[in-house]
C-alpha cells in the first residue's frame, strides 16, 4: 500500500512538473508586423502549439533593429518574426542569427531565404510601397493624381506629401534604396532634394503617411500598399498608385537570435512561420507571399503590382544602410516628426 501510494505521488509529481514545464515556453518575439495583426498572428499559431506563450516586442522597424543592434552583447530576443529582410542581413553580418534550415525550407521561393546553407532567415511575405491619394483633398485643391515618383515633385503639391523617416521605418527605407537603384545614386539624392521641397513631414511609421491620407490630413501619403488597401476597405476616399517607374519592396522574415536558450522552441516557432496555414495568414494582408502560386488576390489591391516590383538588391541596401541614413539624415531630418 505504501509502495502505491508513493508511486502514485511520484506521478502525480511527474505530472506537476511537466505542466509546469509546458506552461512555462514563452519565447520573446521582436517584430514590426502591424500592431493590430499580432494578436491574430499569435493565437493562429497557438491553435498548432499551445506550448508556446508569444510575448511580442513590437515597435517600428528602425526602432527594432537599432534595438537589436543595441543588444548585441546581451540579446533579449529568442526569435524575430516579422522584420525586413535588410534588417535581418544587417544583424547577420553581426553574427547575431542562427543559422537554421526549418521543415518545409524547399516549398519557399529561392528569393525569400537566405542564400547561406543553413539559412540565417527565411522571409514571409513582401510589402510594397505605394502613394495613398486623398480624391477628396485632392479635388478641393484643384490637384491631379500623380501617376509616377516624379510627380511628386511637382510644385503643386507643395506641402501636400508626407512619407516615412527611412532610420525609423522599414518603408522609408525601402523607398530611398530603390529611389538610389533605380535613378543612380547621384539621381536618386537629386530626386530626394526635389521631393522635400514638396514633404510637410517625415513619420516616423510607414503606415502613417497613408492612415493621414485617409484621414484628409494630408493628400498624399507615401506608404506601403497593404495599409492603403485596408483604408479603403474601411471606407476612405484613398486610391492606391503605384509609380509607373517601379515600386522598392522588402520582405517581412523570420530568424532564430543566436544565444537563446529556448532554441527548440524557436525552432518550433520559424519552422511554422513558413507553412501553409501562416501564409494563408499573411495572405490576409499581403499580396505576395513566400510559397509560389499560394496568394488569392487581395482586396482593393492594384493588379499591376508584381510586375511594378524592382529587382531589389537587399545585399547592396544591407550593405549600404548605414550610409544611406547618415546622409538622408544630413540633408532632410529637419521635417522629421518628434519622436515619442
Amino acid at each position: 500500500m505504501t509502495n502505491s501510494k508513493s508511486l502514485a505521488l511520484g506521478a502525480l509529481a511527474l505530472v506537476m512538473s511537466s505542466t509546469a514545464l509546458w506552461a512555462q515556453t514563452e519565447l520573446t518575439v521582436y517584430t514590426a508586423v502591424e500592431a493590430e495583426d499580432l494578436e491574430r498572428y499569435a493565437a493562429t499559431f497557438n491553435e498548432d502549439h499551445p506550448d508556446i506563450k508569444i510575448n511580442w516586442v513590437r515597435d517600428s522597424t528602425g526602432v527594432i533593429t537599432a534595438k537589436l543592434l543595441a543588444e548585441k552583447n546581451n540579446p533579449q530576443a529568442d526569435v524575430i518574426w516579422g522584420l525586413a529582410a535588410t534588417s535581418l542581413l544587417v544583424l547577420k553580418t553581426e553574427d547575431m542569427l542562427e543559422p537554421y534550415a526549418p521543415a518545409g525550407l524547399d516549398a519557399l521561393d529561392p528569393k525569400f531565404r537566405d542564400s547561406d546553407n543553413p539559412p540565417s532567415w527565411v522571409g514571409m511575405d513582401a510589402w510594397v510601397a505605394a502613394i495613398c491619394y486623398n480624391t477628396v483633398e485632392g479635388e478641393k485643391l484643384g490637384l491631379t493624381a500623380p501617376t509616377s515618383w516624379a510627380d511628386l515633385t511637382k510644385p503643386e503639391y507643395a506641402g501636400h506629401v508626407v512619407m516615412p523617416n527611412p532610420a525609423s521605418s522599414g518603408t522609408g527605407f525601402l523607398d530611398v534604396s530603390s529611389w538610389l537603384q533605380m535613378m543612380g545614386e547621384e539621381g536618386g539624392w537629386a530626386y530626394m532634394d526635389a521631393l522635400h521641397n514638396n514633404i510637410a513631414a517625415y513619420t516616423h511609421s510607414g503606415s502613417k503617411p497613408c492612415k493621414m491620407a485617409a484621414a484628409g490630413e494630408t493628400v498624399m501619403g507615401v506608404s506601403f500598399a497593404f495599409r492603403g488597401a485596408k483604408e479603403k476597405a474601411n471606407g476612405a476616399p484613398v486610391e492606391i498608385i503605384i509609380p509607373e517607374e517601379g515600386i522598392g519592396w522588402d520582405m517581412e522574415a523570420t530568424a532564430i537570435v543566436a544565444g537563446t536558450a529556448k532554441e527548440e522552441a524557436a525552432k518550433t516557432l520559424v519552422d511554422w512561420s513558413i507553412t501553409p496555414k501562416a501564409m494563408e495568414m499573411y495572405n490576409v494582408g499581403y499580396a505576395v507571399v513566400g510559397i509560389p502560386g499560394m496568394a488569392k488576390p487581395v482586396e482593393h489591391f492594384p493588379a499591376n503590382i508584381p510586375e511594378k516590383m524592382i529587382d531589389n538588391d537587399f545585399e547592396w541596401a544591407a550593405n549600404n544602410r548605414s550610409a544611406i541614413l547618415e546622409e538622408w539624415s544630413k540633408r532632410y531630418d529637419s521635417k522629421s516628426e518628434p519622436k515619442g
